[in-house]
């Protein structure tokens, strides 16, 4: 009996069904009259969920490839993709309070500046909308949802905070972990990393060559990954109390994964629907039509100049945090190894130690009697290489983190990586990392 009557249900009356809460939402923007106020989590959330289905259902049956359902399709699209976007920086907004970060008023307004654009393109959007789906012959709805349907999250009243969050039963090597991983994040995110903003006619030389959507999204798991870890292992409350340290070091992953998520969201956008990929008229001409709605000189400014520009930022002055912790809480030893035979601490040996401790993250040093250099520090290394030489010593102490020294441990086993002419040898594999 079901097959019977879904037989019956056609496409254009499922796309009237499919399209009438999503075209609601547009006429509600329609009325708001872009009153910053109407623009909360709960529509952003409602435009996402209405215009997915709305996606699915245009897909299924083929509308890319057709010419008179193509423009509504991208629309719906379109709208999709700046609600993700708009629904992660209303997320840095509502929670900014809490993060506690350092210096974050120029952040806040600029990411204001980006939610208003976003939120004046879905303005644009909404009425292009209606007269297409009117074209199309779909039934639009004569009043939007009420405004008490899309309250903000916040309210003036918070739960008691009585469950304890303090860290005195917190496992270290979590902690270690953790704060290792992040420094080896920033240390891969470097490729992407900009301290000053581009200039609108550069950006275009970046995306997508250089930045863009599967390179943002690789990292958007990495953090994301590491947030769940520190969920999971480390605190499992808010931002409110418990250990500053830790929750600042939160504060920091945790806003570069939604600045992450804005940029992943607008760089699909942009690459899918805005940079000129295709020979085919009808593409073309959607593309700019949709470039008359949202201003892509001005959605890439927002994408770089606010998004990656401020993930870029707060990694970096989350890495000192990082560090601080990390070193609070690794365990600590000292090995006494033979210096590389032959030739010493040239470079060779000296690039591999100082890959290994930065690779770990933790403080190591190397001790020549009362001397101590930085064994993450290529120079730091020969520099006491020189001293080792004039004294003509034999062995040398590394002390600090027991993961770095066993590491360093198996290096000096293999003569540092090098035959007694300086030639490279095979590492082994517990050092494949080093490659």
């Amino acid at each position: 009996m079901k097959n019977s009557q879904e037989k019956v249900i056609s496409y254009l009356d499922k796309v009237r069904i499919f399209s009438h809460d999503y075209l609601r939402c547009c006429t509600y923007i329609i009325e708001s009259g872009g009153n910053r106020q109407f623009f909360t989590k709960k529509l952003y959330s409602k435009l996402i969920g209405t215009t997915q289905l709305m996606e699915d259902f245009l897909d299924f049956h083929g509308a890319k490839n057709n010419k008179d359902w193509y423009f509504y399709r991208e629309l719906t699209a379109t709208v999709r993709h700046l609600s993700l976007g708009a629904y992660s920086q209303k997320h840095i907004a509502n929670r900014l309070v809490y993060y506690d970060l350092p210096d974050s008023e120029k952040f806040a307004s600029q990411g204001e500046h980006t939610l208003d654009f976003l939120n004046a393109c879905l303005c644009k959007l909404a009425p292009v909308i209606i007269a297409e789906a009117r074209r199309l012959t779909i039934p639009t709805p004569t009043k939007g949802f009420d405004p008490a349907k899309f309250p903000t999250i916040v309210s003036n009243n918070l739960l008691d905070y009585d469950i304890d969050d303090e860290s005195k039963d917190v496992q270290k090597k979590h902690i270690v972990k953790i704060a290792s991983e992040f420094l080896n994040i920033c240390q891969k995110f470097d490729q992407l990393g900009f301290y000053e903003p581009y200039p609108l006619d550069k950006i275009p030389t970046i995306v997508p060559d250089k930045v863009n959507e599967v390179e943002i999204r690789r990292f958007e798991m990495l953090v994301h990954n590491l947030q769940s870890a520190f969920d999971s292992y480390v605190i499992h409350g808010g931002y409110r109390f418990g250990n500053r340290k830790l929750k600042q070091l939160r504060s920091h992953f945790s806003v570069v994964f939604h600045l992450l998520q804005l940029i992943g969201r607008l760089l699909h956008f942009y690459e899918r629907h805005q940079h000129k990929t295709s020979f085919k008229n009808i593409y073309q001409q959607v593309q700019e039509r949709l470039s008359a709605l949202v201003n892509p000189e001005q959605l890439l400014d927002c994408t770089i100049n606010f998004g990656l520009f401020y993930a870029c930022h707060f990694l970096n002055t989350g890495k000192q945090l990082a560090q601080e912790i990390l070193n609070e809480n690794i365990e600590r030893g000292r090995i006494t190894v033979g210096i590389p035979v032959k030739l010493g601490f040239h470079s060779r040996p000296s690039l591999l130690v100082a890959k290994i401790v930065q690779h770990f993250g933790g403080q190591v040093e190397l001790c020549i009697g009362k001397d101590r250099f930085d064994a993450s520090s290529v120079l730091d290394i020969q520099w006491a290489g020189g001293k080792i030489n004039k004294e003509n010593i034999k062995e040398v102490v590394f002390e600090g983190d027991v993961r770095a020294l066993q590491d360093i441990e198996i290096l000096a086993g293999v003569n540092y990586g090098e035959d007694t002419m300086g030639k490279g040898v095979p590492l082994p594999k517990e050092l494949l990392y080093l490659r």
